[in-house]
């Protein structure tokens, strides 16, 4: 679910993602919330190969939190690193995006 959230675009990404959702990615855009980030998601998708490293996951009950670190690359955009972390919630048997966040490795 959280590769195709970096691989298969905005539609994608919305159907697996809270109505109101929060999203925090490197300046800018910065904080994002609700529909502000399609915006931003639709500008920036389109990775053509995503590599996740140091997986993590801890569950509670109803929420889950993945952490991982990615390096994603498209044409012509320099390879992509990133520290991430997405929250998910088991909504009446479906898990849906809460939160997701960025912080670019340098």
């Amino acid at each position: 679910m959280e590769e195709r959230f970096w691989t298969s675009g905005a539609d994608n990404a919305r159907v697996t993602t809270a109505t109101n959702a929060v999203m925090v990615f490197p300046y800018p855009p910065g904080i994002l919330q609700g529909d502000q980030i399609w915006t931003h998601i639709r500008e920036n998708t389109g990775w053509r190969t995503v590599v996740m490293a140091e997986r993590r996951v801890m569950r509670c009950h109803d929420i889950a939190i993945l952490t991982y670190r990615v390096s994603a690359e498209k044409p012509d955009v320099p390879i992509y690193k990133a520290l991430c972390a997405s929250a998910y919630l088991n909504d009446d048997e479906a898990w849906v995006r809460i939160s997701h966040q960025q912080t670019a490795v340098t």
